[in-house]
């Protein structure tokens, strides 16, 4: 039987930045009716070739050809009136306008000018009811969690197809996923795959972005795997299992992370740094204790909307806590904003790291020594020479490429863009690092970089607090384990051989440490 004509076919594509060629002679081809997973590291070249695909980013070189012909796609605007919709790994809403807004927003119907609300939401109810979503369209987007907001970018991107193609069902010719499940917990993911297929069944074509190797699996049929912005191979996923396919991406036998179980589980008898005694804000978490040793990696676990990031935000004072008290090192601290940590030797990564972590428009060397400069107050600027040598210490120490500290944050690979983020807070010399998902969105190498930096940080005696929704993740460099559920501490684990991941699941499930 003969392959059917590919609905997208990229051939010989090159995209080059000033001093960088982020794609060279790359070729990709997606056939209609299936689900196509894009794979490689972080710097690999995935998001520049979708990029270049939605006009975001000028080709360079090579030719994209659409349903047989050959296009050149400006814009983003275009890419949707070809029938290409979008969802990025960051969400891009507003939060302030509804859910039915967010998703039409642009497309609004009109009727002599005006605005038709009631079919607005009409169409919007109906895309949502289409992924089996329980949520209020005229509600403000800002009244859902990340998670929600996520799902709702997703059906914004399938009511854009249905604008582009202007009949009942979704006109989206090719639907592009990146990273869509990082912020959605298993039964979202299912209820997302489900959708998927759907889709898929209807004949539309799916490029899907995903570190979760797993989820690749499960769900797709074919792969093109990236590396250094070449093009390694296309392969049936049936075909590749998922040894050869880490192999691929790294260019070399996987091992990195096993490196990771020769960790100490059991943290010494360290001094104690932190100590949280009946901490809790009212509608956040429910007062908890928690001690933190010098030297000691907690890692917390808990389903989403649990109270993890809730937890850590109250140790930081971005959240202000409404009961119970926090000493570090003895002494009694205010928790009534960051500064206050960042004085107290805490520092904060957070899991949104493009709302609130990095500044996009700044280069790596202004992102890096921001925390820095912030603690010595705008007053005292640092030396250009301290600041210069101690920036270029971090790239290196971090591997951060490229290694050009005039380089623009936001034209970073996510996994670089993390590195960034943690250099920033590393070169304060914290006593505690707290990190939340700290390897969302991230490749395989830049995640075993950061898990060992991890432990290499414990084992130099800095204290951290280590959030991941990964179980397998928590259990590998995690001294102790907090178990939360409804927003509870419900549990604290020292870990141990015997602590499994079906362990802490059980203790999610049922509120107590079995």
């Amino acid at each position: 039987m003969a392959e059917p004509r590919p609905v997208l076919e990229m051939t010989g594509i090159v995209k080059e930045f000033p001093g960088v060629r982020a794609l060279s002679d790359v070729d990709f081809r997606l056939f209609p009716g299936e689900i196509h997973a894009l794979m490689g590291e972080n710097g690999a070249g995935k998001s520049t070739l979708i990029k270049v695909l939605t006009g975001v980013y000028s080709l360079d070189g090579g030719t994209i050809t659409l349903d047989g012909t050959a296009v050149r796609i400006g814009s983003p605007l275009e890419a949707q009136q070809a029938g290409i919709s979008t969802v990025y790994q960051e969400v891009n809403l507003c939060p302030n306008l509804s859910v039915a807004e967010n998703i039409f927003i642009g497309r609004e119907p009109t009727r002599g000018g005006r605005i038709q609300w009631k079919r607005l939401r009409r169409r919007a109810a109906e895309l949502v009811d289409r992924l089996g979503l329980d949520i209020d369209v005229s509600a403000p987007l800002s009244s859902y969690p990340l998670a929600v907001q996520q799902l709702v970018a997703i059906v914004r991107s399938l009511g854009t197809g249905e604008g582009a193609g202007g009949g009942e069902g979704p006109g989206t010719k090719v639907l592009i996923l990146d990273e869509p499940t990082s912020s959605l917990d298993r039964d979202e993911v299912l209820r997302l795959f489900a959708l998927m297929r759907r889709l898929r069944d209807e004949g539309v074509a799916i490029l899907f972005v995903s570190h979760f190797l797993d989820q690749i699996y499960e769900v797709c049929d074919r792969m093109t795997v990236l590396r250094n912005g070449t093009l390694v191979g296309e392969h049936l996923v049936r075909d590749l299992d998922q040894v050869g396919l880490v192999q691929l991406m790294l260019g070399k036998a996987m091992g990195q992370l096993d490196e990771l179980h020769e960790h100490q589980l059991h943290s010494g008898a360290g001094e104690t740094l932190l100590q949280a005694d009946g901490l809790g804000r009212t509608g956040g978490i429910a007062p908890f204790d928690l001690e933190i040793k010098k030297g000691e990696v907690i890692g917390l676990a808990g389903l989403l909307g649990s109270g993890r990031t809730e937890l850590a935000r109250l140790l930081f004072g971005a959240d202000q806590p409404d009961s119970g008290k926090v000493t570090i090192g003895g002494e009694q601290v205010s928790m009534s904003a960051p500064n206050d940590a960042i004085d107290a030797g805490v520092a904060f990564c957070s899991e949104n790291r493009k709302s609130e972590g990095l500044v996009p428009e700044l280069t790596v060397r202004e992102n890096i020594i921001l925390a820095l400069q912030a603690s010595r107050g705008w007053t005292r600027p640092i030396p250009a020479a301290q600041r210069d040598e101690l920036v270029a210490k971090y790239i290196k120490a971090l591997d951060i490429r490229p290694a050009d500290p005039e380089a623009r944050v936001g034209r970073l690979s996510g996994g670089n863009q993390q590195k960034v983020l943690l250099a920033r807070w590393l070169i304060t010399s914290p006593k505690l690092l707290i990190l939340d998902e700290p390897t969302r969105g991230i490749d395989i190498g830049a995640k075993a970089e950061i898990q060992k930096l991890v432990v290499s940080l414990s084992e130099d005696g800095m204290s951290v607090l280590y959030i991941a929704a990964e179980l397998e993740e928590v259990l590998r460099l995690s001294h102790t384990i907090g178990v939360l559920r409804d927003r509870r501490l419900v549990a604290r684990i020292a870990n141990g051989p015997e602590i499994t991941t079906s362990r802490i699941l059980e203790t999610i499930a049922s509120g107590e440490h079995q």
